[in-house]
């Protein structure tokens, strides 16, 4: 998991959640079920869409070099520091 997708999830849950309720409330749905119902869509597609995103947007970018190596357990210490 990296973590541009986890920062895209959270922008998702925002925006779906709030367009949802936004829509609920000016169906004159006024009810805690509208808002726990906003909330739970938007937590189900953010994860998913978030993932979408960011794969997309690593496959584009030209100066993405994902490493081939698996890290090992323990840090090189003469590695310099991030």
């Amino acid at each position: 998991m990296d973590r541009l997708s986890w920062y895209i999830s959270m922008l998702v849950f925002t925006v779906f959640s709030g367009v949802l309720l936004v829509t609920f409330l000016a169906l004159d749905w006024y009810s805690w079920k509208a808002i726990a119902l906003a909330v739970g869509v938007g937590l189900i597609a953010a994860r998913p869409i978030g993932r979408l995103i960011s794969r997309k947007i690593k496959r584009e970018d030209k100066l993405f070099n994902p490493p081939r190596v698996h890290p090992p357990l323990v840090p090189d210490p003469s590695a310099p520091e991030v």
